[in-house]
């Protein structure tokens, strides 16, 4: 697909454009039957690869050893939780699915302000006003289950609900779900914490900074002792929240956040014994992935302060019934939404104006692909639901405190670590795996995403997506599969704009292609006279 924007004062040029963009290429060939028995796909919350090592994750670099470690993995943008937790649940872009950000402004479910969409409350609501459609493309969990096969999904975080979030489910095929302390169908908790004791959230505390410790080893229990209690099933998700809890009081790099590694990659252990213990281990296919890459705030900035001392009516919360024209603005850390009630085009072009000449935006995605900006439709983020504007905050690839680098500017405290981004190192993310099916020894240096976790889970599972995945098998992973002669494609895409003040504004988006898919690498953005 190729597309060109031009206007007096706009133009973008790029001949592959969008994240995972899916283009009539024909993919390798792939091996004609899998071995697998299981699939398990584990989740490191926050988790930047440059970590993965012989000291620091024994277990993970083992895996990767005797399989594939995927060199050139990206995050979905907006690079947040939500947004990756479902594209890793579905295998879709966020405009399919419809979950685009962590929080989003859903007037239907709450006029007031933006809802959490991993909420229980907000998944309830959603589906009574969609028929059962708030995630509206079918998930792995819920492709397998239909399919007649057994699934688990544990997570220390909520986000685990988006991969199955039914109450009830039938006795056949036997599935579960245990999400922060919380389970469907409720009747299986009471055993678990009989036997583990209350699951314990998470409490911050930048004095005594901690990882997740407690909360993550009760929910590998949880999977390994209780949900596989009679057997390990067709698929099986384990989300796990650290780093990404324990780097987001401090910042990568920090001993905090290393242990908060240490103890994921000891979960990863505990799985990987019991596997072998049930004699399985032959037989699973297990892929760790992380939602997102990290950065460290470099300074913290004020959006809202900003936009109303220059003259629109903002808010992060109405407290009246809004008006059209009025401005909802909704913070995911490395990048912000803005709602415009109404749709209102003044007030969007207005916004868009005092993006572009402040010292803080990066790339802006607009529903109308206004001049100086790039379309939300290229990024997959086009939702019914979607924020009027989005834009990603700066970044740079200086250093933190720990010499760690990776700094962007952002709606949260300095020096903490936070995501969201269009950042590189928000962007490059973990994924590697191990397994019968998985080639052993290989680093794969091709793009690669979380978009295509999903297909090839359910390749290797023999069972076709309903709603069309729309990322790729990742063929040349798999044993018996040719490797690519392919090279992958790396271009990059402007869009620029000269403000009334003679102000240039210029953004970029660094895009690489292969096997037909396309996938951002980084994007920044600036303004110069």
């Amino acid at each position: 697909m190729h597309r060109n924007y031009l206007s007096s004062r706009f133009v973008i040029t790029l001949a592959f454009f969008g994240v995972a963009l899916s283009l009539r290429a024909a993919e390798a060939p792939l091996p004609a039957s899998p071995k697998a028995a299981h699939v398990v796909l584990v989740v490191w919350d926050g988790m930047r690869p440059n970590f993965i090592d012989a000291e620091n994750t024994p277990n993970a670099f083992a895996l990767a050893q005797r399989g594939t470690f995927f060199a050139n993995n990206h995050s979905f943008w907006p690079t947040t939780t939500e947004v990756n937790g479902t594209v890793l649940a579905t295998g879709t872009f966020p405009a399919r699915s419809t979950i685009v950000a962590n929080r989003e402004y859903r007037p239907d479910i709450d006029p007031r302000g933006p809802v959490a969409t991993d909420s229980p409350e907000t998944m309830r609501k959603g589906d009574a006003l969609t028929g059962g459609r708030y995630v509206a493309t079918s998930t792995v969990a819920e492709i397998v289950r239909k399919a007649g096969f057994p699934t688990a999904v544990a997570g220390t975080k909520p986000v685990a609900l988006l991969h199955d979030r039914a109450p009830e489910r039938p006795e056949t095929p036997k599935s579960a779900i245990v999400f922060a302390g919380k389970a469907f169908p409720a009747s299986i908790l009471g055993p678990i914490t009989e036997a583990l004791g209350p699951f314990v959230p998470y409490q911050p505390n930048p004095a005594d900074p901690k990882p997740n410790t407690a909360a993550n080893r009760w929910t590998t229990r949880a999977l390994l002792e209780h949900l596989w209690k009679d057997g390990v099933p067709r698929y099986s998700v384990l989300w796990l929240s650290d780093p990404d809890f324990p780097q987001h009081v401090t910042a990568p790099g920090h001993p905090a956040a290393l242990a908060g590694i240490h103890d994921s990659d000891t979960n990863l252990g505990l799985l990987v014994e019991e596997l072998k213990k049930r004699g399985e281990l032959d037989k699973t296919d297990i892929f760790l992935v992380s939602d997102h890459g990290f950065s460290t705030i470099e300074r913290s900035v004020e959006p809202v302060k900003y936009f109303t001392e220059h003259g629109v009516q903002i808010s992060n919360h109405f407290t009246s019934p809004p008006q059209p024209g009025q401005v909802i603005s909704v913070s995911v850390g490395g990048a912000t939404g803005l709602y415009v009630i109404g749709h209102e085009k003044t007030t969007i072009a207005k916004l868009v104006d005092l993006l572009q000449a402040s010292e803080f935006a990066g790339p802006i995605f607009t529903r109308d692909a206004l001049p100086g900006t790039f379309p939300l439709r290229e990024a997959h983020i086009d939702s019914p639901y979607a924020a009027d504007i989005v834009f990603s905050f700066r970044w740079s690839a200086g250093v933190n405190a720990y010499g760690i680098p990776g700094l962007i500017l952002a709606e949260a405290r300095t020096g903490s670590g936070m995501h969201g981004s269009l950042g590189k190192f928000d962007i490059h993310n973990t994924l590697l795996a191990g397994g019968p099916d998985i080639r052993a020894g290989y680093r794969d240096e091709n793009p690669t995403g979380n978009i295509d976790v999903g297909a090839t889970v359910l390749y290797l599972l023999g069972i076709v997506h309903p709603d069309g995945a729309d990322g790729r098998v990742l063929a040349e992973a798999l044993v018996n599969a040719p490797l690519p002669e392919e090279k992958p494609v790396t271009k990059r895409m402007e869009a620029t704009r000269t403000l009334e003040d003679g102000t240039v504004w210029k953004q970029y988006l660094q895009v690489s292609s292969f096997a037909g898919k396309s996938y951002f690498d980084e994007g920044n953005g600036e303004g110069k006279k």
